[in-house]
């Protein structure tokens, strides 16, 4: 790869747009390192609750827990009998806090419309109309952003520089790590000289193992094999999705940044789901499935939308074999009402899900949520009941909005196997 001091990079990587993925290392584990006082890169911490057992998957391994063979999301008794290590308790407000004033940092350099979030932890950036601005090269505006966010938060990156976003994703996943202060810098030619015949397929973004295995099936182990495969052959296995298939093992990528912000889903919905701490029975997973079903009602009335269907997903126990249940169920006419949501969701729970079975895992999703300014009163339903049963359900979620999601829950809620208190203690899942 050329080096960021060759003339095409001090321009700009060519005439191209220029983007940035930078992405925060070990970012659970680095920020309780940084809570500590304590170097990431010296420091044997791992980011795992205590109180569940050590089947528990860790949440992040500092870098130093890394270099020594311990993979980023390995259960709790994967690791080493040998490591003597910290076990941190996951605190995932503190987490969004530290995320949040790196957004801000990244802010100070480039405008909103020129970064999307990926993940907590992951950013991408357009910072073509910048370089001028700053009188920079695009390693040494991804390198003084990186100083910034180390010195004002002490938590370190990683920067993938790239001639659009795929190729900038690429050299953060596979070429930043290897390369002079974590930035790794990519446009098509370096693409095709360096990673053409890298493995494994799985090392670039957006192939799987489930994608890698099928190329397999055909002798495709590279991207330089899937970029002169037969396009018919990649099409009939792969459908539509081989055009990015195809696009991505020569490095082009058309989407940009102005597309990712223009971008409106032609539908929206709303889901929750969980994987319980233990395998459930058919009523214990049915009252959690009630829970939740609650729980998005009162986030439609907070957001006042209307729902006309139900998507319910339910994974077993590894234990009894069998596929997962999944089906949806249409719901009279487009609706907030909790009362007919959990009337139909419970009829879907009773259609799709075997009694004999134990419940591991659950999804419930509203389908094509819209605003109630579209809602046209159904002539069959009763206006009044609706407007006194919307007035109970605002009030409610107001009250839980001021004082907390707990400062009240319905009786079924402490009942044996209910888990919304608990989940309303947590941010995704894990202690807040």
């Amino acid at each position: 790869m050329a080096s960021c001091g060759s003339d095409k990079h001090a321009r700009g990587i060519g005439e191209n747009r220029i983007y940035m993925c930078i992405d925060l290392k070990s970012f659970y584990a680095s920020v309780e390192c940084a809570e500590r006082g304590l170097d990431p890169f010296t420091t044997n911490l791992v980011v795992a609750d205590p109180e569940r057992t050590d089947k528990t998957i860790c949440l992040a391994v500092s870098p130093a827990m890394k270099a020594l063979g311990v993979p980023g999301r390995c259960r709790v008794f994967e690791i080493p009998k040998g490591i003597k290590y910290i076990k941190a308790r996951p605190r995932m407000k503190l987490y969004i806090d530290y995320s949040a004033d790196i957004y801000e940092i990244y802010l100070k350099y480039i405008d909103k419309n020129d970064i999307h979030v990926y993940s907590i932890d992951e950013v991408f950036m357009d910072v073509t109309d910048y370089l001028g601005l700053y009188g920079m090269n695009p390693r040494q505006l991804a390198q003084t952003i990186m100083d910034e966010i180390l010195r004002e938060k002490k938590i370190a990156s990683a920067c993938g520089i790239g001639t659009n976003l795929y190729l900038a994703k690429v050299a953060l996943d596979i070429t930043a790590k290897h390369s002079e202060g974590r930035i790794g810098i990519l446009d098509e030619n370096d693409y095709r000289d360096i990673l053409w015949d890298h493995r494994p397929l799985t090392d670039f973004w957006r192939i799987g193992r489930g994608i890698s295995e099928r190329l397999a099936r055909y002798g495709i182990y590279t991207m330089r094999q899937i970029a002169q495969a037969d396009p018919k052959m990649l099409y009939k296995v792969f459908g539509v999705d081989a055009e990015l298939l195809i696009d991505h093992a020569w490095g082009r990528e058309s989407v940009t940044m102005a597309d990712i912000k223009a971008y409106e889903p032609k539908a929206h919905s709303m889901s929750s789901g969980q994987v319980l701490a233990t395998d459930y029975s058919y009523d214990k997973a049915r009252l959690v499935m009630r829970e939740m079903t609650d729980s998005l009602c009162l986030e439609l009335v907070k957001k006042g939308l209307l729902t006309d269907s139900i998507h319910l997903y339910v994974g077993y126990s590894k234990k009894d074999g069998l596929p997962s249940a999944r089906g949806t169920i249409g719901l009279p006419f487009a609706t907030g009402s909790a009362q007919l949501i959990t009337e139909h969701a419970d009829r879907l729970f009773e259609r799709i899900v075997s009694r004999h079975a134990m419940v591991k895992r659950m999804s419930v999703t509203f389908n094509n949520t819209v605003s109630d300014d579209c809602f046209q009163l159904n002539m069959f339903a009763k206006s009044e009941t609706l407007k006194e049963e919307n007035r109970m359900l605002t009030a409610v979620a107001d009250i839980k909005e001021k004082y907390g999601k707990n400062s009240i829950f319905k009786a079924m809620d402490l009942e044996e196997g209910a888990t919304a208190i608990e989940r309303n203690r947590q941010i995704g899942g894990h202690r807040a």
